[in-house]
């Protein structure tokens, strides 16, 4: 659960932060976010 909302925040901060973003840039952004999410469920499994 403390992943999804790290990855919602995530989504909320790019959506508001950057409304003008072309669609590219939404794709870029959701692929770093995925990449942090994964590594954000490594960690907290090996702790």
């Amino acid at each position: 659960m403390k992943i999804y909302l790290i990855w919602l925040i995530g989504v909320f901060v790019w959506n508001f932060g950057y409304p003008a973003a072309k669609p590219l840039e939404d794709v870029v952004a959701a692929i770093i976010l995925s990449i942090i999410s994964a590594i954000l469920k490594k960690y907290f499994q090996s702790n």
